[in-house]
């Protein structure tokens, strides 16, 4: 059971906190959702799937698979009851089944903001075993106010059934998420235009993530050379790289009306090395993002090339 009210959970969080601070005394506050008041949500989507779970008095606990990356798990909340540091995290037995042996998982970071415990994927499936297995998971960390331990225990009340249809989400995730793929680079041999097989497997994904995502509105595929040649070969050879990679596209199904295609020659070096610099790149641009970070100049935030 909860030991603070619910009805205002964030005052009387802190309100427990402030007395137990003035008392002297070395007591835990504990949050954790009773067999009356545990419920877990699943978010379905190709994008991402998402379990989430209220911890009454604290916040939420959210289990997390994006497209195109490992099982996440993390503990958010609105109010900073945590002091930032090195926590506890153990699976241990929930009151009502006494005599199970916890099992230490290990340490976690505490950090600030509103989500102050973000575990590795290891962690988070050793949490998700440990649900399916009727135990209870819990971080437990010395609180911002005072010495006292701060205890937040995850609920394995109905999370068997609701976990079986997130499985079932994560078996038709996209290959990739956006952000892996809205900046991309194919690299080509001097005086090459194929594609190889691993730069076709990257265009393959990003037809299938265009595909699934009607908020992208522009692609935009700029090709490129190193300065070995003279200027006139050079445009002509960027423009077939870049075609080379929009006809692909193309041909797998993206309408030829989304694609700008560019030959800038060796206008725009990524760096000093020629290899770097013979490439084509392709930028996705969704609805509502500023054209301006589309530029093929290779020098805009976070891309080079």
């Amino acid at each position: 059971m909860v030991r603070l009210s619910t009805l205002f959970p964030r005052t009387a969080a802190l309100a427990s906190m402030v007395l137990m601070g003035a008392s002297g005394a070395a007591l835990s506050s504990s949050f954790g959702a009773g067999i009356e008041n545990s419920q877990w949500y699943v978010s379905e989507s190709v994008f991402e799937c998402s379990m989430v779970h209220e911890v009454p008095g604290y916040g939420r606990a959210v289990f997390r698979h994006k497209a195109g990356e490992q099982l996440s798990f993390y503990l958010e909340s609105d109010t900073a009851l945590m002091r930032p540091g090195k926590g506890s995290l153990v699976v241990e037995a929930p009151v009502w089944r006494p005599g199970a042996a916890p099992r230490k998982v290990g340490a976690v970071n505490v950090g600030e903001g509103r989500r102050p415990v973000a575990l590795s994927s290891r962690q988070a499936m050793l949490i998700a075993q440990g649900l399916l297995d009727g135990m209870t998971p819990t971080v437990t960390r010395e609180s911002w106010y005072d010495r006292s331990p701060v205890r937040v225990r995850v609920s394995n009340i109905n999370f068997a059934g609701q976990y079986e249809s997130y499985r079932a989400c994560t078996t038709n995730l996209l290959p990739v998420n956006y952000d892996q793929i809205k900046r991309s680079r194919i690299p080509f041999r001097a005086g090459s235009t194929s594609l190889a097989e691993g730069d076709r497997e990257l265009l393959d994904n990003i037809v299938t993530y265009v595909q699934a995502d009607s908020t992208v509105e522009r692609i935009f595929v700029d090709g490129h050379t190193d300065s070995s040649g003279s200027r006139i070969d050079n445009r002509a050879l960027s423009e077939q790289r870049a075609n080379a990679v929009a006809d692909y596209l193309i041909e797998k199904g993206v309408p030829q009306d989304l694609i700008t295609v560019r030959a800038h020659a060796d206008q725009y070096p990524a760096s000093r090395r020629p290899a770097d610099n013979r490439r084509t790149t392709i930028r996705l641009q969704r609805q509502g993002e500023r054209p301006e970070l589309q530029q093929a100049n290779g020098y805009e935030a976070g891309y080079s090339g």
